[in-house]
Order: C-alpha cells, then structure tokens, then sequence
C-alpha cells in the first residue's frame, strides 16, 4: 500500500508517497486537534469546512477526535459520526477539502472514562474497561468538574461498543471522508484498555498483553472489514502518560506485540505519538510494513523531517504550526516566518482564532 523507499538518505518530507488510494505530493499531514467548535448535538460548526479547507495543502487531513457514539463524547463541543445531521456536516467539510486537493481523514474517538456527562448530549456516566476514576479533574462548560466513576463495560457492552465504531466508520465514508483514523491513544478507551492501570479485568479483555490488545485489535479488524483495510489507520502513544494512563515500564513489549497484530490486518497507516523510546520505535518501523506516521511533540522546526531521513517515518504530521498557519506547507518551503499560535483561541469559540490566521499572500 506504500510506497516506502529503500533508498533512505535519499527520502525526504518533499518526496511524494502513495498511501492506500491517496497520491501525496510530500510527507507532511495534519495533526488530529481538539478545536470544540461543534454544534451542540454533535455536528461541524459553520466553519468547519473553512477551517479544514485551508489547510488542504497539507494533503492528509486526520480531523478531530469525533466521537463514534453519543457515549464516546468526553469534552464539550466535539464533533460526532454517528446520526445523519453529523453525515451531512462532515459532507460539507469532505468537499470542501476535495476541492483544493485535499485528503480526510476523520479520527473516530472514544473517550471512555474520560468524559463527564455535563459534556454530553446525555447524562450517562463515562464507560471504561474497569470502574477506575481517573486522577484529573475533566473541562466543562462549567469549569473543571471530577469525574465520576466509570461504568466497566460488560463483554455485551464490548461488543456494542465495536459495533459503534464499525458504524461510524460506514458513516465517515458516506460523508465523503477518504478513511478513518481509530485513536488508540492520549489515554482515552483503546488506551484504557492497553493500560494496565486503567484495566484490571479479570476475562478475556484483561490481565496478559494478549488480552488488553484484544479490543484495539477487534475494533481495527471491525472498521477494516467495514470501509476496507486501505481506509482505516490507528493512532497509537506508547509509554503516553497523558489522562492518568500509566502503563509501567513494560510497555514495550505491548506495543511491539500490537504493532505485529495490526500488521496483520493490512491497515493503511500507523501513526505512533513519539514519547522518546528510540529502541521502541526503530522496532515498530521494522514490525510495520505499511505507511508510518510519526510525530515527535515540542519537536524544532529544524528537525521536521529527521525521522523521514533516517528512514523512521514515512509521513510526519504536524499540529499546532499547522494550527496557526494554514499554508504551513509554504511557508515551509520558503523558510518563511510563522504565525504564533494563539492559547487562549484553541478551543471553543468562532472564527477567531480558528479560520482567521493570515497566510503569507494575505500577510504580504
């Protein structure tokens, strides 16, 4: 599915790639980011499609953590996939995107137990692999609020929970998406059940490496099966200490054990969130055959292209440069100036801060 050079002091991020269906003209891609500028019930705000659109020269947009289900939701404000309102809202960002050349990916996110039900359309408590409440409080709209104790999910309740991410897949490709991104990261439920601190089932979801991989690995084979293996990637996070997640210090072998199973399915692309294990990733890239995608947080701008080089990466995406510059890409190219992003717009919020960033032509 990849074209992945043997070649590798030759690759660079300005090396076009072909990933699954997609031509690239380069290496770079858009950072999933929380923006919380849905509507209420759930779909894309009226800038969404704005928003997304201007940064199509990135070539691989992977959107926002969007919830498969109402009981994903965790923050207030996210964008869901799941009813025919959210279709049609995410139709508009698709088109929008395709018409400057763009590719979408929607990033389907599960929050599990971290989530509170003011946040929601809802009053559920959050579901978890086990009754386990997270140490942070969690952000409403009335400030930071603990969050209760989660509801375990029952082997039922698996199943459902699958079924809702088989689902909203279906539903990303009807809007028009080009494929899907499971978050199996940043603490919410795929990591929830790869942590041994977040799960301490006793059946077969639990307990060895085998069983806490086995959701991740059932809910990537569902989506695969559903919208095709060439359509469906998987964000991971080894050793992520992000929402309370501790998987110890033996994380590794988890990861490499997952990375293999994944492989297994012919998934389009993995896209790992470095966390400084270097012996860990050179793994990974050795374990994964198709498309890797690796972003390095607090990385320099000088370095954006460090793993492509030295063969570690196939893709590198980019987040918050991306954010407040809707032509990263050329201004990259150029060595030109950045805007600085701006905190206090990332979430929530109109136009500023989220469509409002001038490009160099605007600047100029």
């Amino acid at each position: 599915m990849t074209t992945h050079s043997k070649e590798l002091h030759m690759t660079t991020i300005w090396d076009p790639i072909t990933v699954g269906r997609m031509s690239l003209g380069h290496r770079l891609a858009l950072s999933p980011l929380t923006r919380s500028r849905a509507l209420p019930d759930g779909t894309p705000g009226p800038h969404a499609a704005e928003y997304y659109s201007q940064r199509a020269s990135l070539g691989l947009l992977i959107t926002e953590g969007t919830q498969p289900s109402a009981d994903g939701q965790g923050f207030p404000n996210t964008p869901g996939i799941y009813s025919d309102a959210h279709v049609a809202g995410w139709s508009k960002v698709a088109t929008a995107v395709h018409e400057k050349g763009g590719h979408l990916f929607i990033q389907l996110m599960h929050a599990g137990r971290m989530a509170h039900p003011s946040n929601r359309t809802h009053d559920r408590v959050p579901l978890a692999p086990s009754a386990v409440r997270p140490e942070e409080k969690m952000y409403t709209n009335s400030g930071l609020l603990e969050v209760p104790v989660p509801q375990a999910l029952s082997e039922a309740g698996i199943r459902d929970t699958i079924a809702d991410f088989r689902r909203a897949a279906a539903k990303a490709v009807e809007a028009g998406a080009d494929g899907v991104e499971i978050h199996g990261a940043n603490g919410y439920l795929v990591q929830q059940f790869l942590s041994p601190n977040t799960n301490t089932r006793s059946d077969a979801y639990g307990g060895s490496i085998e069983n806490r991989a086995r959701f991740a690995l059932e809910v990537a084979e569902a989506v695969s099966k559903e919208i095709g293996a060439d359509r469906t990637g998987i964000r991971l996070s080894p050793g992520s200490r992000l929402s309370s997640i501790d998987e110890g210090d033996s994380y590794a072998p988890l990861y490499r054990y997952l990375t293999a199973e994944l492989a297994k399915l012919d998934l389009v692309y993995l896209h790992v969130v470095h966390s400084g294990n270097e012996e860990l990733l050179r793994d990974i890239r050795a374990l994964w055959p198709n498309t890797l995608l690796v972003i390095r947080p607090n990385r320099p701008i000088e370095d954006i292209g460090m793993d492509v080089e030295a063969g570690l990466a196939d893709v590198v995406p980019v987040g918050r440069w991306a954010l407040a510059n809707p032509d990263f890409v050329e201004r990259l190219r150029r060595s030109a100036p950045l805007n600085t992003a701006d905190h206090t717009t990332f979430y929530g919020g109109g136009a500023e801060g989220y469509t409002d960033y001038p490009t160099l032509e605007a600047a100029e």
